[in-house]
Order: C-alpha cells, then structure tokens, then sequence
C-alpha cells in the first residue's frame, strides 16, 4: 500500500473531490464516495460503543463489588490496553494498510465490548477491560491513519467532520444507553451493542476495503505550504514535530477528560446547581463540541490549521477561566460551552497532521501522548483539588490548553522553516 498518509493533506481551501481506485477507475468523486460514509461510519461506532460501556459501569462495579479504588485499578486496564498496542498497530497499518486494519481492530472492539458485565470479580473485570482497551485503541489508530490518507486525496481538511461523527456516535451511545439502563441487564445491553457493532462493521467493511485512496493530482499535492505538514519536514526529521503534536493533543485531552469527569461535580457541589443542571451543563460542553467540528472543515479552509488550532486554545482557555473562577452560574455554563467550542478541533487536527508528517506511526505516537492527556487529567484534577479545591484546580485546564496553542505554534514555525 502505498504510504499516501505521508503526502501532505491542503489547506488552501480548494474542494477536489477524493479519488479512489477500485471500480471507479480512478474517476473524480463526489464529495461523499463510499469511502468516506464508511470511514464515518467507524468513527461514530466507536463513540457509540465507547459511551454503551461507560453508562453501565455503575452496574458494573456493584456486580464485581469492587471499592472506588478497585474499579479504579480496573479502569486503568483500559488505557494500559489501549497504550499497549497502539504502536504496534501503527505497523500493522504500514505493513497491510489501515483500512483492513481498522475492520480487523473493529471487529476485536465490537466482541470485546460484551465481556465486562460476564466478569465475576475485579481480576477479571481488568483482563477484559484490557483486551476492550486494546480493541479501542487499535481502532481509533486505524482509523485516524485512514482519515489522514482520505484528507490528502481529497485536498480538504475533513478531519474533524470524522470526530465529529465520533462525538455523535457518543451522545447516541450515552442516550440510548442512559434510556435502556432501566430497560436491559447490562449484559444483554451490551451484547446487542456488540451484535449492532459486528452488523454496522461488516456493512461498512466491505466498502471500506475494497477502496484504496490514492495521491492527489497537480500542485496542490506537489507544493505544499507551510500550513500543511511539508514532505521536506517529514524526511528532515519528522519525531519532533510529531512529538509537539502530541503534545498539542494531550494538552487537549487532558481538558476533555477533566471536564468529562469533574465537570458535573464543579457545578453541583460549587455551584451549588441541581442533578439536572449539572448534567445538562456537561451535555451543553459536549453538544457545543460536536457543533465545533462539524464546522471545523470550514473553518480551516478559511483560515488555515494553525488559525483555528491557536484561537481554539484561546477560546477554551478564557473559557475554562470563566467556568472555574466565577461564582454566577450562567457564566460557568457559558464557559463550559467556550471550552468544547474550544477544544472541538484541536485534538482531530493534531493527529491529522501528525499523520501526514510520519503516517500510521506518526498517528500511533501522537494518539498515545493525547490518549495518555485523558488518562493522566482526572487524577491530577483530584489530587490538585484536594490541596487548593477543585475550581483552582480546573485552572490547570486552561494553562494546558493554552500551551496547546504555543505548541501549535512552534509546530507552524518548525514546519515553515523545513520548508525554506
């Protein structure tokens, strides 16, 4: 396969349609081929059944009566699994390509999502969280690397249109989940979640493998600029650059996973806000990041990556100021939604640009250093609110996402300078 994820996705604004090889003969497409849906179609079946799980881990945790610090432990094996294989997943795609990468991983994560609500005890509640892990993690490094071959064929920068689909699919999953958690045992509800995702894998699968997306034509592939990721960067020395990116996405993760876990918490016990307040307050975050990046291909064809990647981080850093700082509770919700309006692109347009810079293994090293943000943030929240409390140590929010800004600087300058 050829590495395409190493030829550098435009930014110039341009709206060539993705070419492809396979039964179109290597024709102009439309704006939506089969590629793309079913490339959609994963990102959103991996928000969808990453939320499923979550919205039954309270049921979970009295089955395997496990103490908070136990399913803690057990959450963990998530991320190990997941940080685990993403490398090696990384070469799985250089060696037989992403897309039947991402079938194969789609396929591990679908099965596995079954399994929690048949562990017995918290061992083996952690085995098979790491295997889910593993499944998550090799799908989100598949299909990241796929998008970035799709945003360099068709000359758009559609990478967050494909996290958004992700955040979709998670507000589907958490819905539907929330409405069924009365209705269905967990392990029924999960194992139709696993039979829906093997149903929506193969019909995705099929089209998905049978297209290879192929290298855009004329100068816009021939000459990028400075806003993309340059192929003279990419063979100069592509891991620091890298590196930085990830650092941008583990800045931004860092905000996601704080504000996932202890947002509702900040409003309900330091704003004193109902249970429906709260929960409401978290779900205008997430609806105004999902909004964020289906309006983030516009957005950087307008202004470039790096525009939108700094003034993101502004925005959701003055916004995390106002939700941890102030004391009235309509401008912390207003906060809330500067942040998610904030964050939307920051993470999809650092992994896309990491890929084109060193392909599935630029993908891999980015994801891990931005998987290990959301990871890391919670805890760090808790331990720095038990010194200071928690509407200071939401501060750390906006510093990070701030730095996430500077990073994406010296990025633009490093890549500008590769180039001249």
């Amino acid at each position: 396969m050829p590495q395409i994820n190493k030829t550098p996705a435009s930014t110039s604004g341009t709206t060539d349609t993705p070419r492809t090889t396979g039964n179109t003969g290597g024709g102009r497409l439309s704006a939506w081929p089969p590629v793309r849906i079913a490339l959609t179609a994963f990102f959103a079946l991996d928000g969808f059944l990453f939320a499923g799980w979550v919205v039954r881990i309270p049921a979970i945790k009295s089955a395997v009566h496990a103490s908070a610090g136990e399913l803690g432990l057990a959450l963990l094996c998530v991320s190990v699994g997941a940080v685990l294989v993403m490398t090696w997943v990384g070469r799985l795609c250089l060696r037989f390509g992403n897309h039947p990468v991402t079938v194969a991983s789609a396929v591990v994560l679908c099965a596995s999502v079954a399994l929690p609500p048949q562990a017995h005890s918290v061992w083996s509640l952690g085995g098979v969280l790491l295997l889910f892990g593993a499944g998550y993690g090799a799908v989100n490094v598949g299909i990241n690397s796929a998008a970035v071959d799709l945003v360099a064929a068709a000359r758009r920068p559609v990478m967050p249109a494909f996290h958004a689909a992700y955040s979709l699919g998670g507000l589907i999953g958490a819905s539907l989940g929330g409405l069924l958690a009365t209705h269905l045992s967990p392990a029924r509800h999960l194992g139709l979640m696993a039979v829906f995702g093997l149903a929506v894998t193969v019909a995705a699968g099929v089209p998905l493998v049978r297209h290879r997306v192929t290298a855009p034509e004329g100068p816009t592939a021939a000459e990028p600029s400075a806003e993309s990721a340059p192929t003279s960067a990419a063979v100069r020395g592509p891991m620091l650059l890298v590196l930085l990116l990830g650092v941008v996405a583990l800045c931004d993760a860092y905000g996601e996973g704080a504000l996932a876990d202890w947002g509702t918490l900040h409003l309900s016990a330091d704003l004193h806000a109902t249970a429906s307040v709260a929960a409401g307050g978290f779900a205008a975050y997430s609806l105004a990041m999902t909004a964020g990046r289906l309006s983030g291909t516009r957005l950087v064809e307008r202004f470039g990556p790096t525009r939108v990647l700094v003034t993101g981080a502004a925005v959701a850093s003055g916004g995390m100021l106002v939700a941890a700082l102030s004391p009235w509770l309509p401008l912390v919700l207003a906060g809330f939604l500067l942040v998610g309006l904030g964050l939307a692109n920051i993470f999809p347009l650092a992994i896309d640009r990491a890929g084109a810079l060193n392909g599935p293994k630029g993908v891999a090293t980015a994801s891990m250093l931005g998987y290990g943000g959301m990871v890391l943030g919670p805890p760090i929240i808790g331990f720095l609110a038990q010194g200071v409390g928690l509407p200071t140590a939401l501060v750390s929010v906006a510093v990070l996402a701030g730095l996430a800004g500077v990073a994406a600087l010296v990025v633009r300058r490093a890549a500008g300078a590769a180039e001249g």
